[in-house]
């Protein structure tokens, strides 16, 4: 399937999931509100951000209630500052309550992402590392957090488990060793990228001499990356990954590595605070 077709499914599926487990049968809170009370809302950050999520929100609404207007300050991508709005809404008041926590928590938690993706991007700016995500995301929200990595200025691995080998320790052994595995999966689609992950450098060198794609190098330490990038000579991307945060990241990225890969950009995601605030009500 196409990624933008999976994608826009996905929004479609994770906005009707949102208000299923919020809004339920009803929100009986809302009933409070005169039926014809209309309002005006603002949508602020209380933190320095990158925005992500915008086409989730829309989605939201359109299901909730297609008579919100929703107007945006800011894109996808853009970095926002702390109380800066960036999202206005109205349409009947009901509804933009009713919305508010489904809209809020899914731009929390990509804009999150974005945010900590934006900032990994920016320790190795002046290094000639790619940073790249992986499957180490939240459970229903593959495509969503991949594409805020996107937003923040990094680099998708690969999607799932059908669109790139990645030939571990547990393949290897069921496979024979490197070279067969790299053989077979030749064989099985040549026209696949074929990573291979090693952990020593005598693992590196099969690797090599297999003519892997991509060769991670697990968990090695500095002085290992930098031999294992002689050792490469260009002849294939190397990656690291294993140990990588804010704090080693650079480090790594100085070694001359072509990519790091980091779990950390999806499931330790820190929130974004966001706050939305009815600014006026009337009716039309």
């Amino acid at each position: 399937m196409h990624y933008y077709t999976a994608l826009a499914e996905e929004i479609r599926a994770n906005a009707a999931h949102l208000l299923s487990e919020d809004v339920g049968p009803g929100d009986i809170t809302a009933q409070l509100i005169p039926e014809s009370q209309w309002a005006e809302a603002h949508v602020i950050t209380r933190d320095n951000a990158v925005l992500c999520g915008v086409a989730w929100v829309d989605e939201i609404f359109r299901r909730l209630d297609s008579r919100v207007v929703l107007t945006w300050e800011a894109a996808d991508g853009d970095r926002l500052a702390a109380d800066q709005c960036f999202l206005r809404l109205e349409g009947p008041a009901r509804s933009l309550l009713t919305g508010e926590r489904a809209a809020l928590n899914v731009l929390q938690t990509l804009s999150g992402t974005a945010t900590t993706t934006r900032r990994y991007v920016d320790l190795i700016a002046s290094t000639g590392a790619r940073l790249l995500d992986t499957r180490k995301t939240l459970p229903n929200m593959r495509l969503a957090q991949k594409y805020a990595v996107t937003c923040g200025g990094g680099h998708n691995h690969r999607i799932g488990l059908w669109d790139a080998f990645l030939i571990k320790e547990n393949h290897i052994a069921a496979c024979g060793g490197i070279a067969d595995a790299v053989k077979e999966a030749r064989k099985l689609a040549s026209d696949v990228p074929v990573e291979v992950e090693v952990e020593t450098f005598d693992e590196l060198d099969q690797a090599l001499d297999a003519g892997a794609d991509i060769v991670m190098l697990d968990n090695f330490s500095l002085d290992e990356l930098r031999e294992a990038v002689k050792r490469g000579n260009g002849r294939t991307t190397l990656e690291a990954s294993g140990n990588v945060n804010a704090t080693t990241l650079k480090a790594i990225a100085d070694t001359g590595v072509d990519c790091i890969s980091s779990g950390a950009l999806t499931k330790d995601v820190t929130s974004i605070d966001l706050s939305m605030r009815i600014t006026r009500t009337y009716s039309p």
